[in-house]
């Protein structure tokens, strides 16, 4: 014969949908207490949770006549009923606590509450007592029953199911609040200077608009930095941010990187593959090295900006998606449109915002604000002590000119941790390029003024195009100067390159 499920038990089964969907913790218990006191017809019910730093018994939520007096009394463990079975880990049914010894009635009488019965049952998660539940007498007089006790051990579960998802909830946001301020940290953008803190005031300006922004920058200065801060601030911020370097990949598989292929589509694809802007749908796509992409790929690209719209590769079907676009180069689109190598309508369309972000060496007054944070991210990285940083190799730090812009300070930093004694960064730590230039030596005395000059551009020169690999572009760059002068000066100072 079927067993017949105890009416009160199936009311508890009701109810726990609805338990269920309660956010809030102490509401969620109140609910559980409130409804375990009306089933049960007790006179009054408590559940204590165990603080693991005293090692006693507090009352979370109680009902009755006395609830709210209760809650100012703890119970040490192994004292009375409720301590003994949270130190014990059973339930404990006393109908009369006149003649049961491990009754203490130091709280009834303190509050002036007269008592016959209790049940009492552990609260546990995974085998661990976390507190207790229990049921003081009946609203009839008469006292609690054995029966009573399934009822009890259901609601206990019950609660402990519900402390536990609470728990669970909570242990997941701060995880993520612990990861966003590890991001936050990571990607932090450091310097107090004019030019950078309006960089960071149009980001953030624009981070509340759907509005597409191309971010312009030499190589190393933070390109990426900005674009996360961007969509850190934004509406869009708990959806994804997803990164591609158009620069870096040949054009067919940036193509399937994209917009994503059906399966059969070409040798190879034997299964579907989601694209990036699939992926990133209400989200933000981070588009590094706009400038290296093909006119073919710039179709393709201004007809997802223009219409929101494109087909996966051997695809039939539009998909749409909603995607927030930033774009970042370091090349001069304008002079790219003018030479017919960048389409000019696409141009427009990612030039909707620009964010022009300042080489290192415009803004060396935030040197040693970058240089103090990077020291301890790569002394961390490294396992090392944070050093010092000598007064004279801080200003070569300050007066080097950073072509490389802050990722090769980052390099010349993680070099001089490396290398140094764990204790100051000399000037000896740092790489040769950073620190030759200190090593020119004036011409000896006794030439001529002409032929002193004459030197010093030859020297000049020659350490630049070294300094630039042999790249006669980038020397140019680096000395002011247009390429064909710098051809001009090679030749008239007879400089073997």
């Amino acid at each position: 014969m079927k067993k017949q499920i105890n009416p009160r038990i199936r009311f508890f089964k009701e109810v726990s949908g609805l338990i269920d969907s309660v956010g809030d913790l102490d509401k969620l218990l109140d609910i559980i207490i409130q409804t375990a006191t009306k089933v049960m017809e007790a006179k009054a019910s408590s559940l204590l949770l165990l603080d693991k730093k005293t090692n006693k018994l507090y009352f979370h939520t109680a009902t009755g006549e006395k609830k709210d007096e209760v809650k100012r009394f703890e119970v040490g463990m192994g004292e009375g009923i409720a301590g003994w079975v949270a130190k014990e880990g059973r339930p404990l049914l006393v109908k009369d606590v006149s003649k049961e010894p491990r009754w203490n009635r130091r709280i009834s009488d303190e509050i002036g509450f007269e008592t016959h019965s209790i049940a009492c049952v552990p609260l546990k998660i995974k085998d661990e007592v976390i507190g207790v539940v229990e049921i003081i007498d009946r609203e009839d007089g008469s006292p609690i029953r054995e029966e009573d006790m399934e009822i009890l051990t259901a609601f206990a579960d019950l609660a402990a199911s519900a402390i536990e998802k609470a728990q669970n909830i909570k242990n997941v946001k701060d995880e993520n609040i612990y990861l966003r301020k590890e991001l936050d940290q990571k990607y932090q953008i450091i310097g107090e200077s004019e030019q950078i803190t309006r960089v960071i005031m149009d980001a953030k300006k624009v981070a509340n608009s759907k509005a597409t922004t191309l971010i312009y920058g030499e190589s190393g200065t933070g390109k990426e930095l900005v674009a996360r801060l961007i969509h850190s601030q934004s509406p869009r911020r708990e959806k994804p941010f997803l990164i591609i370097n158009c620069g870096a990949i040949p054009e067919t598989l940036l193509e399937r990187e994209l917009f994503g292929h059906e399966k059969g589509a070409f040798t190879g694809a034997d299964q579907r593959k989601i694209g990036l802007f699939e992926e990133a749908d209400d989200g933000t796509l981070f588009l590094d090295e706009i400038g290296e992409t093909t006119p073919a790929m710039q179709v393709k690209l201004l007809r997802v900006l223009q219409e929101g719209q494109f087909f996966r590769i051997g695809g039939t079907a539009s998909i749409t998606v909603d995607v927030r676009i930033i774009a970042a180069t370091n090349r001069e689109l304008e002079k790219d449109v003018e030479s017919g190598r960048f389409r000019e309508d696409l141009f427009y369309r990612l030039n909707v915002i620009r964010i022009n972000l300042p080489p290192l060496r415009e803004r060396k007054e935030d040197i040693p604000l970058l240089v103090k944070y990077l020291l301890e991210k790569k002394s961390l990285e490294n396992y090392r002590p944070v050093p010092a940083v000598t007064k004279e190799a801080m200003e070569v730090l300050i007066n080097h000119q950073w072509y490389g812009n802050v990722r090769e300070l980052e390099n010349a930093i993680e070099r001089a941790v490396v290398m140094g004694d764990g204790k100051e960064i000399k000037e000896e730590n740092l790489p040769l390029d950073i620190t030759k230039w200190k090593l020119f030596k004036a011409p000896a005395i006794g030439i001529s003024l002409k032929e002193a000059i004459e030197k010093f551009k030859k020297d000049f020169l020659k350490e630049t195009i070294k300094y630039a690999d042999g790249n006669k572009n980038r020397a140019a760059k680096i000395l002011g100067i247009e390429r064909t002068y710098l051809h001009k000066l090679i030749k008239e100072l007879d400089i073997n390159t």
